[in-house]
């Protein structure tokens, strides 16, 4: 287990990204509702006040507490990378079903160290949900350890997926799920790849894909997957990086048996 840095209050970093997804998570529900002044960053793709006020709220947290970590979230430090300790954040995760009143969405932080997790907080405010990990320490939901599913192949799988804002890509994943249905006990498409990552983690998923992410998406589901016991690769079958794209995670055999199914079909350009 990693030696996590102490913040200047004298917290611990799982305290301190306990206390951003408390203050955010407030916010968030606060304002929570089918009426929303959206702003339209792309096809599908929305903001709302809350996702701003939220991560505005995080981001003064981790100055104060952090004050020489970088960050890296996305609505407004979309661009900064470190090698050191860096803070990745997604305020709101599933913005266009929390715009629609749909009540799947999250807050999702993680702490990296050399590009790579190690610790990863993905909170469902409204479930009162925390999956949470540290490296070398397991993943827990709330609390108790959870673990990936014990399913050993894509047709015994509830298959998770979400489609991003790259149509060309999206389209490609749709054809694959065809292509492979009704090979899968059922397809699942919700909406937030952060919380798609963590039904992985704690086996509500057997597997979960997709094409076409950023660090603030999977970060935090990248170590609770690991730390669960799952697998989590690219869409190549190579190591999962949370600067890669796409992802492929869940249970270990199932994972294997998706990237056997795909091999050779055209769903990774």
């Amino acid at each position: 287990m990693p030696d996590l840095p102490v913040s200047a209050s004298g917290k611990t970093a799982a305290e301190v990204a306990r206390l951003c997804a408390a203050e955010a998570g407030r916010i968030i529900l606060a304002a929570f509702g089918p009426q929303h002044e959206v702003q339209v960053k792309g096809r599908g793709n929305v903001l709302t006040d809350a996702d701003l006020q939220a991560e505005h709220a995080v981001l003064d947290i981790l100055r104060q507490e952090f004050p020489d970590h970088a960050v890296l979230s996305e609505e407004t430090a979309a661009h900064a990378r470190s090698e050191g300790w860096m803070w990745v954040v997604d305020p709101l995760d599933g913005t266009h079903n929390y715009s629609r009143g749909i009540p799947y969405f999250c807050f999702n932080i993680a702490l990296c160290r050399q590009g790579e997790p190690v610790l990863g907080l993905t909170s469902d405010p409204v479930r009162g949900a925390e999956f949470f990990a540290v490296k070398g320490g397991g993943a827990t939901l709330n609390g108790a350890p959870v673990r990936v599913s014990t399913v050993g192949s894509v047709a015994e799988a509830v298959v998770g997926a979400d489609l991003g804002y790259e149509d060309a890509r999206a389209a490609r994943l749709l054809t694959l799920i065809h292509e492979l249905w009704p090979g899968m006990q059922s397809v699942r498409i919700m909406g937030s790849a952060a919380l798609g990552l963590a039904y992985a983690a704690c086996g509500r998923y057997d597997l979960f894909v997709h094409h076409y992410l950023f660090p603030w998406d999977v970060a935090a589901g990248i170590l609770l997957v690991r730390e669960a016991g799952g697998a989590v690769v690219g869409r190549d079958g190579g190591a999962a990086s949370i600067y890669g794209q796409g992802v492929v995670a869940g249970a270990p055999k199932v994972v294997d048996d998706f990237l056997r199914l795909a091999k050779g079909k055209p769903w990774r350009d």
